[in-house]
Formats: structure tokens, C-alpha cells, sequence
């Protein structure tokens, strides 16, 4: 498969029997540091530009990441087959988004439905220009005036305060327009956005092709989140995974459409409503997470992924408890029915069902599950905007100057240390009848819940559970990334306990 020596690298191999009508194809998982990739140097450069107009990368010619990052852009280039890699959100499955046969790659991989469109992934506003003039290419001349910037004016506050970062936005697609029809599932419109992750930029720079890339997993699944979740969903389906370390946001990107009018935000992500609203022109931008033409059979096709199928569903029966009402173990006992092998993920409010008192053990376990609300009990961090651990020596030594630093030297500081939580197997008795259940605490932290919720579902649902039960939390506080929470939960849950 790989053009140079992996010999070197670690591998994880997936050799299984094919689904459908896959052939075998081995699957190599090829850790890539950012840091071992050469020399990233942003330019035209000024205090009035919006981020990323373009930059250069001078591989470093003795390292076996540079080697392999150069092989995974090749693979992107020429071949039908996609290529998993890491973002900020979660792992993302690319593919030249100008070649049909290429796109066409990653539907049979993820066994998804072609009428869905795929979020196209940029390095640089020049190969935005690029692509929205015409060209398939970043290296084409993007001759514009100020004036005549293709990019539309609604859109340049959000990109300067919000690239590279968790934002697609809703672009109008040129007559000329070099995307492939599946890439846009035959709309008149694509989204695109700059992902917040220099090993994505990277390889995106290297293949010179703007990059189709949806979420590395099977359709309907968990996103992933690690490398380990798109080995265990795709592996046999695709030659190669890049392992950047675990997703510090963990959900995917928000979607905005700023063509409309009034501007609306068509699915909840890693940026928060209100921090859109504060943005110069979107004071007033509006929630379509439903589109009401599609759901009536009016539209030609869901504007932006996640609007039409199911998503984000474990195998088990997901049981969603809603926020801001007192639960006790004995609703957790009638929610999960007959079924005796049972999952639980408790967020901001919820405690160990182990955890009670003399009294409440008499009470045969009918004391609210919920203690005081933690999510203040520390103070948190999202990774990808705030990494402080990296880059607090360099800027102690170089002095405020390190505050202006580009968006790819902070990008190399950055660093995701997020850890899987543990299981814990609790056996409890409710009135005499003995329950088993797995229990993971993710939260108490609104940005912590984001990056540890699919990793839960995903790890839970290894155990072969019948049911897997989730304290929900308050998706209207306004606080993060809340609404993209509740709005992935709301779409893994079979029952809704309100």
C-alpha cells in the first residue's frame, strides 16, 4: 500500500471477513506527531487578514512521519480508497472531493447513503478562493479584488474568530465548480470548513485537493474519537488510519447557513449558539436543526449531514433521561424493562447507584439519584482552544509576543490529554431483585461530557448490553456545547424518559 518503509511505525492489522462486497483489505494504523513533520510557516500574514490566507510546509526529509503523511496525501490523490485522519471534533474519512470514484469510496466504506452531503475540508482561505472560483487546485492563481472576494462578506467575522476551528459553513458552489456531484449530493450549495488540527491541515496541504471528509465510522454508528474506534468500525474497508491521539472536542463541527435569510445554525457543534450570536451580523441568526421542506418532501436534499438519518446509535437500546427532573434507581430498574445486562452514563448531576446511605438502602434504593449539580466542581478547559500545559514555558521564556503567535504555531502546542473513563460494574438490589450495571462518569464539565460521550457509548456497547441509560443534561443553559450534546444523545435514543 505505502510508497516508503512502515516497518518502523506501529501497526494494527484488521484482516477479517469482508462485509458485503468488500474484498479484504488490510488495515494499518500509523501513529503521525505533528511535531516530527518539518517546518510550518504561515505567510501573507497582517494584522487585517483573516487566518490561514495560505502557508507552506517543508517536510523534514529524515522523518518517518513526514514519509508517511506524504504517502497518506498520495493515497488522497490517486486512490478510491479513504483515508481516516484526526481533526479537533472526531476522526474524519477523506477523499479527493473533485473525483466521483473517490467519493463514491467513502459511501461504500461507511455503507452510508449517497444522499447525504459531505463537509469539504480546507487547508487555506486560498484554496477556498480556489475552489470557489473554479479550481481544484490551491496552487492556482486566485486573482480577486477585496471587493470581489468570493468568499461571502456574511461569513468573514466567523472565520476570523472561529478558524481553524469546529465551523462549516454553507457555501454557494460556482457553475464551474470542480466538487463532484456526490460531494454535494447534487445540491447548489456545499459546506466547507478548516479544521483545527495541524496534522489534518497537513495532509490537506500535501494532497492539494479539497477534502470530502465525513465521520470514520460505519453510518449510524458512535463517532469516533480515537483511532481505535474507526479500526473497529472500518477495519477491513480501508488501507490507512492516522493516529493524532485521542479528539479534543469531540463532537462534531457546527453548521451554519449564512445564505439564508435570516442566517441559521443547521446543526449544534463544537462552536455554542451564543458565541455565534456574538458575532458582528449573526446577532440574530436562528436554530433549523429540523428542516421543516425536507421532512414535508420539499427540498432536493438535507442541507448539511445529520438532518435526515439516524445517528450516532450504539447496537444497545439507548434510554435518555432528560435533565431537571429527580430520578431514582427504581426508574432506572422500569427503563430497562426484562433486560438485565445494563449500561449507565451519568454526566453533570447523577452519582454512583453504589452510593447511598443506611436510610436509602432501607427505602430499597427509591432516593433521588441525583446529588448537587457538579458541573462547577472544577474548573475546565476545552483542549483545542486553551492549551496552556504546552505552550506556558515557551511564552514565559519569548514574553507577550508568544500571545500573537499564528494559528499554526499554537496549533503545535496544542495537545489533547483527554483519557478514557473507567467502568465500573455495580451490583445493586431493587425490592429484593439483584442488577447489574456498568457505570461511566464523564462529566462534570460541559467540554469533558463532549469529549467523553461517543468514547462511553462506544466502550459500553463492547460489553454486549441490552440497554444503556444516560443522564441527560441541559441543552438550553447556553453553557458550550451543550445543545450539540443533547442534540447527538436525542438522536442515539430509542426511549426518551422525560
Amino acid at each position: 500500500m505505502a510508497d516508503v518503509a512502515m516497518e518502523d511505525a506501529p501497526v494494527i492489522a484488521a484482516n477479517g471477513a469482508a462485509d458485503g462486497d468488500f474484498a479484504a483489505i488490510e488495515t494499518e494504523v500509523v501513529p503521525i506527531s505533528p511535531s516530527q513533520l518539518g517546518h510550518f510557516e504561515e505567510t501573507l500574514r497582517t494584522e487585517s487578514s483573516l487566518p490561514l490566507e495560505d502557508w507552506t510546509l517543508e517536510l523534514s526529509p529524515n522523518s518517518l512521519d513526514a514519509q508517511n503523511l506524504h504517502t497518506a496525501a498520495r493515497l488522497l490523490r490517486e486512490s478510491t480508497i479513504p483515508v481516516a485522519f484526526p481533526t479537533e471534533t472526531v476522526y474524519g474519512l477523506g477523499a479527493d472531493a473533485t473525483r466521483s470514484e473517490a467519493v463514491l469510496g467513502i459511501y461504500k466504506a461507511k455503507q452510508r447513503p449517497s444522499d447525504n452531503p459531505l463537509i469539504v475540508h480546507i487547508a487555506s482561505l486560498q484554496q477556498l478562493r480556489c475552489l470557489l472560483l473554479g479550481s481544484r487546485s490551491a496552487t492556482a492563481p486566485s486573482l480577486y479584488e477585496p471587493l470581489t472576494d468570493p468568499i461571502p462578506e456574511i461569513y468573514q467575522p466567523l472565520i476570523k474568530r472561529f478558524w481553524p476551528g469546529p465551523l462549516t459553513i454553507i457555501l454557494p458552489a460556482p457553475e464551474n465548480s470542480p466538487l463532484a456531484p456526490e460531494t454535494t449530493a447534487g445540491l447548489q450549495t456545499f459546506g466547507a470548513r478548516m479544521p483545527r488540527n495541524l496534522l489534518a491541515l497537513a495532509l490537506i496541504k500535501l494532497a492539494d485537493r479539497p477534502i470530502a471528509a465525513p465521520s470514520a465510522n460505519a453510518s449510524t454508528k458512535p463517532s469516533p474519537t480515537a483511532a481505535e474506534h474507526v479500526l473497529h468500525d472500518l477495519g477491513g474497508r480501508i488501507e490507512l488510519i492516522l493516529d493524532g491521539g485521542p479528539c479534543p472536542v469531540g463532537v462534531e463541527s457546527t453548521v451554519v447557513d449564512g445564505l439564508s435569510v435570516p442566517p441559521v445554525i443547521l446543526r449544534p457543534g463544537g462552536v455554542s449558539i451564543g458565541d455565534i450570536r456574538s458575532v458582528r451580523g449573526w446577532e440574530k441568526v436562528e436554530v433549523a436543526y429540523e428542516d421543516k421542506a425536507l421532512k414535508d418532501g420539499n427540498a432536493e436534499g438535507p442541507r448539511a449531514p445529520g438532518m435526515k438519518y439516524r445517528h450516532y446509535s450504539p447496537k444497545a437500546r439507548v434510554v435518555l433521561f432528560d435533565h431537571g427532573k429527580e430520578y431514582s434507581v427504581e426508574d432506572l430498574k422500569q427503563a430497562a424493562g426484562e433486560r438485565k445486562r445494563v449500561g449507565m452514563v451519568r454526566t453533570k448531576r447523577w452519582r454512583r447507584v453504589d452510593d447511598v446511605g443506611p436510610k436509602e438502602e432501607e427505602e430499597g434504593f427509591k432516593a433521588p439519584l441525583s446529588g448537587k449539580d457538579m458541573s462547577m466542581a472544577a474548573p475546565y478547559q476545552q483542549a483545542y482552544m486553551e492549551n496552556m500545559k504546552a505552550g506556558l514555558a515557551e511564552m514565559a521564556k519569548t514574553g507577550a509576543g508568544q500571545m500573537n503567535r499564528s494559528p499554526l504555531e499554537k496549533m503545535l502546542a496544542e495537545q489533547s490529554d483527554y483519557q478514557a473513563k473507567t467502568i465500573n460494574e455495580i451490583g445493586v438490589k431493587v425490592e429484593g431483585e439483584s442488577i447489574s450495571i456498568l457505570d461511566i462518569g464523564i462529566g462534570p464539565g460541559t467540554s469533558d461530557i463532549a469529549r467523553g460521550l461517543f468514547s462511553a457509548l462506544r466502550d459500553l456497547d463492547r460489553k454486549d448490553l441490552d440497554t444503556i441509560i444516560v443522564e441527560g443534561i441541559d441543552g438550553n443553559d447556553g453553557d458550550d456545547i451543550s445543545a450539540a450534546v443533547m442534540n447527538r444523545l436525542r438522536k442515539a435514543a430509542e426511549v426518551n424518559v422525560s
